[in-house]
């Protein structure tokens, strides 16, 4: 998996070595010799990952880290901040900047690689997100502005058979507000996330008796949890243990011990990521529901109408199957008489009254105007007829009021088309019911009709 690496350190040697180390496993690099510049070149050139050094001139790495993450062009770059300086001080110094991770020089490679990789996937997973949300956006879907959220009433899942060591874990997190809870081995961790959707996990891999980094793996592996941040507490002899960890889909490590305050920061860091991710996630699923329902009634629109039948039809199942087209009738003289305002109330009124009276496998959608569609699976045309009628008598007692005060009388007229396995083409059926409706309002209007014969290809 390549990827664009941007290096900041004032001192070229350093830079050299780094850039040949990262070409070497086919990263794309440049660099830049001081803040000012990584600034404009993270804006400019959007890395996936940013090497930051610590001490530069005119700038230093965390006011740097400060500004990238207060800009919302760079905010969601993973920022890795590199230092001669290995004090806990210095860690949370970092950290509390906003950045992701704290590397001290001279850099081990295969923990930097392994950072790298686990950084550049979060990374491409939140780009495909962010890149949903804008094109949501771009079509006028959705205009939130996406904040840094706070992490009170966050929900992690501390994973550690040892009681003092999980209590002070517990005791750290509890100082920003977040909802710690003890798990004492992997059953108990496994039936507790089946649960409970947690948003940061927690997991010391000293566990007495049990690998933990197979339950890493079975976390990894659920549904329930595959997305959810791990973060992984060891010793400091541990290195290929963290590493294998890593590769198994850990997110960020702990090294014993603890140091309450980083443990924090690091918390934070990920469970703002997730966050983040599950509201771009919820803003999508926002964005297609406003795509696919209408805002007037809260019913289906014509697209999603479409895309449901044609996916019946298609699906092979062979049980029959009943479209409904229900138009309101002489709604023009209501809208003409009493005004839009009136007669949107009216069409709210009807798609509630619709709603309530199908089936909840069955769909209902606003077609255009005044007109409806109800699509009816394994429904034959005797069963629909007789459910074309409880739609058109419920229609005929809506009690609907104009903004006057007159009260006015709603009808519908229902044209009804089957085709007894759900073969053949959706256009077609919605002519057969189209041409059916033409007949109920010509043979009188407040009836139902159904199609003479079943549509074919």
């Amino acid at each position: 998996m390549t990827a664009r690496i941007l290096i900041v350190d004032d001192v070229p040697a350093n830079t050299r070595l780094l850039e040949a180390k990262l070409a070497a496993e086919y990263y794309q690099v440049t660099s830049a010799r001081d803040g000012f510049e990584a600034l404009d070149a993270a804006r400019a050139w959007q890395p996936d990952l940013i090497l930051l050094d610590v001490m530069m001139p005119g700038m230093d790495g965390y006011e740097c880290c400060r500004l990238l993450k207060d800009d919302p062009v760079t905010l969601h770059i993973p920022v890795v901040m590199v230092t001669a300086l290995s004090e806990p001080g210095e860690r949370l110094h970092g950290l509390e900047a906003g950045a992701d991770d704290f590397l001290t020089k001279p850099v081990d490679y295969d923990t930097l690689m392994a950072r790298v990789r686990s950084l550049v996937r979060l990374k491409r997973l939140l780009d495909e997100w962010r890149a949903r949300g804008d094109t949501a956006r771009a079509l006028g879907l959705n205009t939130d502005r996406l904040l840094i959220p706070s992490v009170a009433g966050a929900r992690v899942l501390v994973v550690d058979d040892w009681d003092q060591s999980a209590q002070s874990i517990q005791d750290a997190l509890t100082e920003d507000g977040v909802i710690p809870v003890h798990a004492h081995n992997h059953a108990e961790a496994i039936n507790m996330t089946a649960s409970v959707n947690f948003d940061l996990l927690v997991i010391n891999l000293s566990l007495d008796g049990e690998d933990p980094l197979k339950l890493v793996s079975v976390l990894r592996a659920s549904d329930a949890t595959h997305e959810t941040p791990l973060l992984l507490v060891g010793e400091a002899g541990e290195k290929d243990r963290i590493l294998r960890g890593f590769e198994l889909g850990a997110n960020d490590w702990l090294v014993q011990p603890v140091d309450p305050n980083e443990l924090r920061a690091r918390a934070r860091n990920q469970i703002r990521r997730k966050f983040y991710q599950d509201r771009l996630r919820s803003d999508l699923g926002t964005a297609l529901e406003m795509a696919l329902t209408d805002p007037l009634t809260g019913l289906y629109n014509q697209r999603y109408l479409r895309r449901h039948l044609s996916g019946l039809m298609d699906s092979g199942q062979g049980r029959p199957l009943a479209l409904l087209m229900v138009d309101v009738d002489h709604f023009k003289s209501v809208n003409d008489r009493f005004g839009h305002v009136s007669g949107d109330h009216a069409l709210r009124l009807i798609a509630d009254s619709l709603r309530i009276n199908t089936r909840v496998f069955d769909s209902v959608a606003r077609y255009g105007g005044e007109e409806f569609v109800v699509v009816m699976p394994g429904t034959a045309v005797e069963e629909a007829t007789a459910a074309a009628e409880r739609l058109r008598a419920a229609v005929e007692v809506v009690q609907f009021t104009a903004l006057d005060g007159t009260q006015v009388p709603l009808t519908a007229s229902i044209g009804v088309a089957c085709t007894p396995n759900a073969s053949g083409s959706p256009e077609l059926l919605l002519q057969a019911a189209d041409a059916a409706l033409y007949d109920a309002k010509r043979n009188g209007r407040n009836r139902v009709e159904v199609a003479g014969t079943a549509p074919v290809t």
